[in-house]
């Protein structure tokens, strides 16, 4: 999923999103909350009209945002009080006040509010964080299930996912609960089974990419996998590089959204088939290659490197956006690759059973 964090996938409009084919973006309650404010966007007929997106959106539930303000919030168990970084106005987000935002965006899919644990964090902090966690993925779950008819009148716009067999039919929106417990396999173990007893219509492993090594990473993911339902969608938060995505794809994971394309083209960083590139670097300064000579998107049928790092060096605004077109390409491009190789191996299966 692209992270559209304000309504937006920064320096991409709707329409080149969708000839990348996108169907589903991330959108962040905790800004949108602040800027333009969910009342209003409920009242414009709810995000995907506000954004004009005809197809699904994953709204996260604000907690990661809150707890990166370290200095300007306080928890408790009832919630959490912060002071906005755009004004410094007071707020409080409670798990249910988090679902009423997220219901008023209309989003497809909701995320229960979680805290998530800092690395390093030790275990009794691991062990608080995730009690007071799973007792507000209940609460997330028992206002979400009460209140989640009162979508806006124009959310029926976000038609992609209910509209394909499997769990999300009929049960749009949908509200997936997160996995918590720090670096502890013991606590996102416990976390899991517990949330599985909730019964959520699919689950997230959330917490992770916050500074642990990449094997702590996929050691903490390939602990959960495996007491998650696998007819239910797993989505891994936070991740990551191309080569992280195809892995824990590989895995089982079924989801994942990451500002790294977006943020990486801005900076001048293109993923490529040949490695990472860095656009800013002085030998391209006369290159004629396109940037990935194996990749069709329209970046590379059309324009050099010498050209992208010329716009990167006079800040040219339309540098972040061809930069970004080409990597939200090819992470697109990996996972349809990834895709393929599922179906194969499924293909292989079925005709080794026939056999």
């Amino acid at each position: 999923m692209p992270v559209g964090t304000q309504g937006t996938v920064k320096a991409i409009p709707q329409h080149l999103l969708e000839d990348l084919n996108v169907h589903l973006l991330l959108g962040n309650t905790y800004h949108l909350y602040l800027r333009p404010g969910h009342e209003a966007i409920r009242r414009m007929g709810g995000l995907h009209r506000f954004m004009s997106w005809d197809r699904a959106i994953l709204t996260d539930s604000g907690g990661f945002q809150v707890f990166s303000l370290s200095d300007l919030r306080k928890v408790s168990d009832e919630g959490v009080s912060f002071r906005s970084h755009i004004d410094g106005s007071s707020h409080f987000f409670s798990p249910e006040h988090s679902m009423d935002v997220q219901i008023a965006l209309g989003s497809d899919i909701a995320m229960a509010f979680d805290e998530c644990t800092e690395y390093p964090a030790d275990h009794a902090r691991a062990r608080a964080s995730l009690d007071m966690t799973l007792r507000w993925a209940k609460r997330s779950r028992d206002h979400f299930e009460a209140h989640k008819h009162e979508v806006p009148w124009g959310a029926d716009r976000g038609s992609a996912i209910r509209n394909q067999k499997g769990s999300f039919e009929g049960q749009r929106p949908s509200l997936f609960g997160i996995v918590q417990g720090g670096m502890f396999p013991e606590l996102r173990r416990e976390s899991a089974e517990r949330l599985v007893e909730m019964d959520f219509p699919g689950y997230a492993i959330g917490g992770l990419s916050v500074g642990e090594p990449r094997e702590l990473t996929r050691e903490m993911i390939a602990t959960v996998l495996p007491l998650l339902p696998a007819g239910k969608p797993r989505y891994v938060m936070g991740v990551g590089y191309p080569d992280e995505i195809a892995e824990y794809a590989r895995m089982g994971v079924d989801m994942m959204d990451c500002v790294l394309p977006t943020r990486a083209a801005r900076h001048g960083l293109l993923f490529t088939s040949e490695g990472r590139l860095n656009i800013k670097n002085r030998q391209y300064a006369e290159d004629q290659n396109p940037p990935d000579p194996a990749c069709g998107c329209l970046v590379c049928r059309r324009y050099s490197r010498a050209y992208l790092r010329h716009l990167m060096a006079a800040q040219e605004p339309l540098s972040a956006v061809l930069n970004t077109v080409h990597n939200l390409s090819f992470y697109m491009e990996t996972m349809r690759k990834v895709r393929e190789e599922i179906a194969g191996a499924s293909e292989q299966v079925a005709g080794h059973a026939l056999n």
